[in-house]
């Protein structure tokens, strides 16, 4: 009883908010009615029109085992939300002509290989640098026991440099890099001559008053008020907390207060110029001409019409989200404790409120045009192969629907005979005569379309003498790990020392998909090793040591 009586006083506005409408704070507090429980982890959330602080609360637990309630004042390990604060840092070292962003980063970073392309600062920040991504690579190293152990800069640092390729030429696509960030982060070290953390709270954090937050670079230290993170489990929750040491691409603690005060720094700058803090929130351009909708640690987008510059961020059992509606003076960030919760829908349902009746209607469900049969539809079903990433990508009949997956997914509705619309989303599949399909996004910002071809699926899968042949020993520099494969009735199976097994299923040919895709090579006929990739990375080599 005492702690629902504190809770409730906690979520009472605070002196701040006097004057903000009492049916607006209600309508917020109703968007995080799933998470007031005194017996499970929750959210903070804030809301500043002009830069003044409007709204504030506290909903759940910030602690379980002391059942300590969340509080605005809750103290926040906010994952990808840091690396907005990273780009300012390399802005700041820019502003004082202490580096360039159109630096080859290999000036400032010298171990890093030579993969025959400069990537330069720029490319870090906006995702086009083609880097592998570090938390897929270290994964791969180190067989799935990511969680039990303690990662580290230095880590990232050893595995980065051993890479021998490239995901793709730098600036030709957008494809989201944590390691771009790390390195960024150590930059700043070392031009610099001070760490990220006492260089943010020296030129950022410090100027803004925002004197709860900071680069967390000892995963080990004591922070009073921080809310633990927690995963859901069967029956319950489980304590889930990031266990690296690693900084700019992630662990920034800070609160939703300070948060709103850096938000509005955007509108009328303190730290930085209007023309730096306009650069950041631009987007990057392609070589191709494309926009990618991510400018330097920010990300744009827009809300039935109105623009939205934010970002979000997910580690262990921590969600974030921090953005603002610039045109209408309006920012907003949520902060949760909990592996389930998404703080981007959350942000979306309080913007709905505070922008009622400045939002386009919401637009109406896609629907089918016309009507087409199974024996119609049934040409279309089959395996289509990625062209960048080499990925499979599943059509599947199922009664008289496609849908896009192997199992379940999107149903494809028919717009023409050969043009469909997947279901709850912005983009259209066109299958092409020649067995291609062709997928166009038609959201913001736009996207040159992408042709996937069609493979011989392995529609019977492979039997165990099959499988066989795929089965020994493998080994990658480029990880510095070793697994062993094994045949069994219809899959293989990745083993490794650190007893984690990940399975492979028969795709077509050589390439085998599940919790990576791998791409069997041949010398003379005979496998002699394999390409890995997953989703932030491409093409890993292994070569066969034995069978």
């Amino acid at each position: 009883m005492l702690l629902a009586i504190a809770l409730a006083l906690f979520q009472s506005p605070a002196p701040a908010q006097q004057g903000f409408p009492d049916s607006t704070r209600i309508a917020l507090n109703r968007v995080f009615a799933t998470w007031t429980s005194t017996s499970g982890p929750g959210c903070a959330a804030g809301v500043s029109r002009n830069g003044e602080l409007v709204f504030q609360n506290g909903y759940g637990m910030a602690n379980l085992e002391h059942d300590i309630p969340i509080t605005p004042a809750t103290i926040f390990h906010v994952a990808s939300v840091s690396k907005q604060f990273t780009a300012m840092a390399i802005m700041l070292l820019a502003a004082d002509g202490k580096l360039s962003l159109d630096d080859d980063i290999r000036k400032h970073l010298p171990e890093l290989p030579d993969y025959g392309h400069v990537i330069t600062i720029r490319h870090l920040l906006t995702h086009t640098s083609g880097l592998r991504d570090q938390w897929d690579l270290l994964i791969m190293a180190r067989g799935g026991r990511f969680e039990e152990n303690r990662i580290t800069e230095a880590d990232v640092l050893e595995i980065v440099p051993r890479q021998k390729a490239l995901n793709f030429v730098p600036g030709t696509e957008y494809l989201y890099s944590n390691t771009g960030y790390t390195l960024a982060g150590t930059i700043v070290r070392r031009v610099s001559g001070k760490s990220l953390r006492a260089f943010a709270d020296e030129r950022i954090f410090r100027p803004l008053g925002m004197t709860s937050t900071h680069f967390h670079d000892d995963y080990n230290m004591i922070v009073k008020g921080k809310a633990a993170g927690y995963a859901r489990v069967t029956g319950g929750w489980r304590v889930s907390l990031p266990n690296y040491d690693t900084y700019g691409a992630t662990s920034l603690f800070t609160t939703v207060g300070d948060l709103l005060k850096w938000e509005a720094n955007h509108a009328k700058p303190v730290v930085g110029t209007e023309p730096l803090l306009r650069q950041m929130a631009t987007s990057a351009t392609l070589a191709s001409g494309d926009t990618t909708g991510y400018g330097l640690g920010l990300g744009l987008g827009r809300q039935r019409g109105v623009l939205v510059v934010s970002h979000s961020g997910g580690d262990a059992g921590y969600r974030t989200w921090s953005g603002r509606a610039p045109e209408h003076g309006l920012a907003v960030t949520v902060l949760c404790n909990a592996s389930t919760a998404i703080p981007g829908l959350l942000a979306e349902q309080m913007l709905e409120v505070l922008l009622a009746g400045k939002l386009a209607k919401e637009p109406a469900p896609a629907r089918a045009a016309i009507s087409l049969t199974a024996l119609q539809l049934a040409p279309f079903a089959g395996v289509y192969e990625n062209p960048r990433t080499g990925a499979p990508q599943f059509v599947t009949l199922r009664r008289d629907t496609l849908v896009l997956g192997r199992v379940n997914g999107p149903a494809l509705l028919p717009m023409t005979a050969t043009r469909f619309r997947v279901a709850n989303t912005e983009t259209e599949l066109e299958f092409r005569p020649d067995g291609s399909v062709v997928q166009t996004f038609l959201g913001s910002p736009p996207r040159a379309p992408v042709v996937a071809k069609r493979v011989a699926a392995a529609a019977a899968g492979k039997t165990r003498a099959e499988l066989t042949q795929y089965a020994g020993t493998y080994q990658s520099d480029e990880l510095g790990v070793t697994y062993q494969l094994v045949a069994g009735d219809s899959s293989l199976t990745i083993k490794t020392r650190w007893g984690v097994d990940r399975n492979l299923q028969p795709v077509w040919g050589d390439v085998f998909g599940g919790a990576y895709l791998v791409r069997f090579t041949r010398k003379g006929g005979k496998i002699d090793g394999f390409l890995m990739s997953s989703g932030r990375v491409r093409g890993v080599r292994f070569e066969r040591t034995s069978r």
